[in-house]
């Protein structure tokens, strides 16, 4: 098992045709999980796929940024057309389909830095044939890695469906881990709202809420898909496999119930903060409305008598100012009266 993990640790860039990793499973093999590079299986393809046991095959995982990883493909690989055809479509959303004899599955993947941002969302290719397994992404994705590491530490599943259940339920993990994540910073964006210290929590949920959102409306139909295709699943495919494949769907749905929860968590938040924003608002503008009505009457009085005009009153009498004065502190004292009755 160390000489496993040394040569999937040295490809883990990918080979010179574009091999991330690729393994050969055969369940009644002394070593029922070896790791082999691209010539090695590119022999074992162009033989016919014919080895010894008829349980063998092969999972190939490549990076379809390394120019030569497609040719590779298309040179050894015989996949169906529709997996090449997924691959330049451009469109992100989950599907899984049936393509002659085999699966093609198009599935969304959070990257391996992940750091629940909207943008950390690529897409993973799959086909998926009674011999041979490929996918294939641009970006290092985490339920692969997870995948990948499982593999390297002895899992060996019996049959290319079992391998694509095994990647199902990886990547129900990392929804999981994402939802306790998102989950944890809620709660502490909730706790710092209940003791009055609001800051910038707004833009904080707002990240979050788009980020489930978009994982939502990505993955959402992914259950949907399997459970379309295991209604006539292929020939090949063993009725115990198809149904883990039915177990692990179920296990999916589950988390996305749980991200749609959060999501509506997140909006009763952002309300309360809109809410509480409001009303500080409101206090601040009545605070200044009162102020402005109490400077209200000295503003008018003093404009008045800074005229510069003839027969001002009290200009002469003796107790003028005071009176003045007077007369302002009454009208202050209505406006503030008839202000602070009004907030009551």
């Amino acid at each position: 098992m160390p000489a496993l993990h040394d040569l999937a640790a040295n490809s883990y860039g990918g080979d010179e045709a574009g091999l991330i990793c690729g393994y050969l499973f055969d369940a009644t093999a002394p070593e029922p999980v070896r790791a082999i590079d691209s010539a090695q299986a590119a022999a074992w393809l162009d033989t016919g796929s014919s080895p010894s046991s008829e349980s063998a095959f092969l999972w190939l995982h490549f990076n379809l940024s390394h120019a030569q990883a497609e040719r590779w493909l298309l040179r050894h690989a015989r996949l169906s057309d529709t997996f090449y055809e997924t691959l330049h479509e451009g469109l992100p959303s989950t599907r899984i389909e049936r393509a002659d004899d085999s699966l093609i599955a198009v599935i969304n993947d959070v990257h391996f830095e992940f750091s629940f941002e909207p943008s950390d969302i690529s897409t993973l290719w799959i086909s998926v044939g009674p011999r041979l397994v490929v996918t294939a992404r641009t970006k290092p994705l985490r339920s692969v890695d997870a995948l990948r590491t499982a593999v390297k530490a002895g899992d060996a599943p019996r049959s290319s469906t079992e391998l694509l259940e095994h990647l199902l339920r990886a990547q129900a993990d990392v929804l999981v881990k994402i939802v306790r994540g998102v989950t944890s910073r809620i709660d502490r964006i909730e706790d710092e709202l209940l003791a009055g210290r609001l800051d910038h929590k707004r833009a904080r949920l707002g990240v979050l809420r788009r980020l489930l959102v978009r994982l939502q409306r990505l993955l959402a139909p992914e259950p949907a898909a399997l459970f379309r295709l295991l209604q006539g699943p292929p020939a090949w495919m063993a009725e115990p496999d198809a149904q883990e494949l039915r177990g692990s769907t179920e296990e999916f749905s589950v988390v996305l119930r749980d991200m749609q929860a959060l999501q509506e968590r997140i909006k009763l938040l952002q309300e309360e903060i809109a809410a509480n924003v409001n009303e500080d608002n409101n206090r601040s503008l009545f605070v200044l409305t009162v102020v402005t009505v109490l400077a209200l009457p000295i503003n008018i009085l003093a404009g008045l008598f800074g005229m510069n005009v003839g027969g001002i009153p009290l200009a002469e009498h003796r107790h003028g100012f005071w009176i003045v004065v007077a007369i302002v502190a009454s009208f202050t004292a209505v406006a503030a009266w008839a202000a602070f009755r009004k907030k009551r």
